[in-house]
């Protein structure tokens, strides 16, 4: 499928802002959704609009059978070696704070260490503070470079004895640079310490083989990659998942319950308390499905030209500041552009550019301490995805020009 064909897959698209054609270019904060997700969304809530894994009666099991069916889909699409290994929950911050509250349970004490990045989204870095302020443990942090890219070398020397885990992200959410995660993995395992990925980005981005990758966490959310909202996966490890407590209780994780005591249910079902948002879940099939359409090459050939045509404007242009900036080739960097402009507000551009039909986000996007590291209260991101055009593109660098010329 060419990229017009693509984009017909998707409703948003052909809507107008201001009397303009939609430019939808804040696709890392959440993606556009394709008819067929809408489609499974209405189908569960209007025919099957019943609680899972509980009655017998049909409705009850076709919402199961639905949930079910999204979590073998994301199985196979994460290569992951058993469906018990996959997680549902309502996002990737969801997923991040299970496993920082039940890993630290099982197996952090007073004393030990975690290390996270400086390069992390706040949902990879508060609940491991919260953690370990709960433990009495010590947070450690691997800075980036002026380019934006982790110093890997600097890990060695943060590792030690008591560190228990490490926290980082795929991609980053600001920088788009792919970091690499397996060597982190590789140098972490060496020391005997597992190693928690936030494929918020990198699973939208990435062919995601978890066991190739050998991370012992992968976490990522539906929003972002054309499912619907509040939807989220954790996938660990069998080892990790069975030794760690429950993060909640209540409804169908539990095996048997008396007031004595209460053992719980086998893997997934023993992370899941309470009612599941079945009908957003269920989404995450189609959307899988919509992710293996895009990924043909001469898509990703197209894609990676209106990437290549945006770096080469933002980098040229002396006025633009950009983070992140690949060291190599092309290919370490997703289409995502984050910069700021020496005199003016990102908000003020933001706002200019939304005037023009173009979203794109403005501020911190999440992540403080990385403002911090470059120095800024904020900065201007766009990040596209498959369906965003070379037109678009160049529609954007017109509008960003006219934009900073009116506030310079």
């Amino acid at each position: 499928m060419n990229v017009q064909e693509i984009r017909s897959l998707f409703p948003a698209l052909s809507r107008k802002v201001y009397g303009k054609d939609l430019v939808y270019f804040d696709n890392a904060a959440t993606s556009q959704r394709p008819q067929s997700v809408i489609d499974e969304w209405n189908r569960i809530s209007s025919e099957s609009n019943a609680n899972i894994h509980r009655a017998v009666h049909r409705l009850a099991d076709e919402a199961t059978q639905a949930y079910e069916q999204a979590r073998d889909a994301v199985k196979d699409f994460l290569n992951a070696s058993a469906r018990e290994e996959i997680v549902f929950t309502s996002g990737t911050t969801a997923a991040v704070n299970l496993v920082a509250f039940c890993f630290g349970e099982a197996y952090v004490r007073e004393g030990d260490e975690v290390i996270v990045t400086e390069a992390e989204h706040h949902s990879n870095i508060v609940p491991w503070q919260m953690m370990c302020r709960r433990k009495g443990a010590v947070l450690k942090v691997l800075p980036v470079d002026d380019s934006g890219h982790l110093m890997v070398e600097e890990l060695g020397g943060l590792l030690t004895d008591r560190t228990r885990i490490v926290a980082v992200t795929h991609i980053s959410n600001v920088l788009g640079i792919i970091n690499p995660v397996k060597d982190i993995i590789a140098e972490c395992h060496s020391r005997g310490v597992p190693v928690l990925v936030d494929g918020a980005q990198g699973a939208v981005h990435c062919r995601v083989d978890v066991q190739d990758m050998d991370c012992d966490f992968y976490v990522f959310s539906g929003h972002k990659l054309y499912a619907a909202t509040g939807t989220g996966v954790l996938y660990g490890k069998k080892k990790w998942l069975e030794d760690m407590p429950p993060y909640m209780g209540g409804g169908e994780m539990v095996g048997t319950v008396s007031f004595a005591e209460t053992t719980y249910a086998p893997l997934p079902m023993k992370f899941e308390a309470g009612t599941q948002n079945f009908a957003s879940a269920a989404t995450l099939k189609p959307a899988l499905e919509c992710i293996n359409l895009l990924n043909n090459n001469e898509l990703i050939k197209y894609n990676d030209t209106v990437r290549d045509f945006l770096l080469d404007r933002l980098t040229s242009d002396g006025r633009i500041r950009l983070y992140g900036v690949p060291r190599g080739t092309n290919e370490e960097k997703i289409p995502l552009f984050s910069f700021s402009v020496d005199g003016v507000h990102h908000e003020d551009l933001a706002l200019i550019l939304d005037k023009m039909g173009i979203a794109v986000r403005s501020g911190q996007m999440c992540a403080e301490p990385l403002m911090d590291r470059f120095g800024v209260t904020g900065m201007l991101r766009v990040s596209l995805a498959p369906y965003n055009t070379m037109e678009e593109a160049e529609y954007f660098v017109e509008c960003l020009n006219r934009a900073i010329d009116m506030l310079v």
